[in-house]
């Protein structure tokens, strides 16, 4: 059963949670993808299909502290990250110096229509509410280029709880939605996205993660 969060404050309080927990998520899931062998690869198959449309700059739309965006620069992507924690950007820029970070919002993305050769959101639409995924697809649409590949992931279920404390026992407030395939797919389809490739893994990422590799339709 789906706990809808207060819709004035859910942004606000994830944002001042991921603040607090920064260095300490930071340090817990800086060498995940050391562990995650399929998550790679899916990773890599991402930069590739943007690589053979011409290449382009991809956004990690919820990067944290920046370790996806500095794999699939690792990977040859043009990469970028975009989060709504000042502190995790903090955080991103020191950790991969070099490398743009820039604050922003996946509810309101402040990037140019067409301006993205692709996309990740890499377990960054948990704390998204029901009510405005519809909303962040579209901003994905907008900003994706005719054919950009999208690459989600997710946590799998069918439950949504709030998260009060974590990270080294730093208190928190953060909704977290467990969510079927069929409801991603639904709601990618209804945004103008096509859904290529769907996997189901349990793994260091999450005790059951999906996957998603969608295009926007042309």
């Amino acid at each position: 059963m789906g706990i809808e969060p207060n819709a004035e404050t859910w942004l606000e309080d994830t944002r001042r949670s991921y603040d607090t927990v920064a260095v300490s998520y930071a340090n817990q899931v800086r060498n995940l993808l050391d562990e995650t062998p399929e998550e790679r690869a899916i990773l890599a198959l991402f930069v590739e299909l943007v690589s053979s449309r011409g290449g382009g700059s991809v956004a990690d739309v919820g990067c944290g502290p920046g370790r996806i965006t500095g794999h699939l620069r690792q990977l040859g992507a043009d990469a970028f990250g975009i989060d709504l924690s000042p502190g995790m950007i903090e955080v991103a820029r020191r950790e991969h110096p070099g490398l743009r970070f820039e604050l922003g919002s996946m509810t309101n993305l402040g990037l140019s229509d067409g301006s993205m050769a692709g996309l990740v959101a890499w377990y960054s639409l948990i704390h998204i509410p029901d009510t405005q995924i519809g909303m962040v697809f579209k901003h994905f649409h907008r900003v994706l280029q005719p054919g950009g590949p999208l690459l989600l992931s997710f946590h799998v279920g069918d439950t949504s709880k709030v998260k009060t404390e974590g990270y080294g026992g730093h208190p928190m407030k953060v909704h977290v939605h467990r969510r079927q395939h069929s409801q991603m797919i639904g709601w990618l389809n209804e945004a103008g996205f096509t859904v290529d490739q769907r996997r189901t893994l349990a793994s260091a990422e999450s005790t059951l993660g999906g996957i998603l590799l969608a295009r926007r339709q042309m």
